[in-house]
């Protein structure tokens, strides 16, 4: 018994390659670039430079491409890379700005006695033969061996 397959035909070969290149999330970054660009164009095109313009919207363009494309590489021995390796760069960019929306401030506590200096914890009588030992010392101008 035969069976007979699809084969596909290939005369539309190369057509939808573009596609290719562009998954959903960079083709959104990639238009939002664009927008971008494109206010730039019509500002730039009301002062006269419309050249301008359209190589700031190709080079908007190509930075959200960008964006939704790249990944941060894992090879490497710094701390950058440590946390942030394998992500792409919108998660990086997402992250940061959620990280600096928080602003809530951690600190720990650790309770301590603070020493208090109104009570002196020497006594009187020992300051005063602390004192007696040094004049004595400080008058005699002999050897050791003499002043004992």
């Amino acid at each position: 018994m035969e069976r007979s397959y699809y084969i596909p035909s290939n005369k539309l070969k190369g057509e939808n390659r573009i596609l290719y290149i562009f998954t959903g999330k960079s083709l959104i970054y990639t238009l939002i670039g664009a927008t971008i660009g494109i206010l730039f164009y019509f500002l730039l095109s009301l002062l006269g430079s419309k050249v301008a313009g359209i190589v700031i919207l190709i080079i908007l363009s190509l930075i959200g491409y960008g964006i939704g494309t790249i990944k941060m590489p894992t090879s490497g021995n710094t701390k950058l890379v440590k946390n942030v390796g394998g992500d792409s760069i919108d998660e990086i960019i997402f992250h940061y700005i959620m990280f600096k929306k928080n602003k809530k401030v951690y600190s720990y506590a650790v309770p301590r006695k603070e020493p208090d200096y109104t009570q002196s914890s020497v006594s009187a009588d020992l300051i005063d033969r602390l004192n007696n030992k040094m004049s004595s010392s400080s008058n005699n101008n002999g050897t050791k061996e003499e002043n004992k």
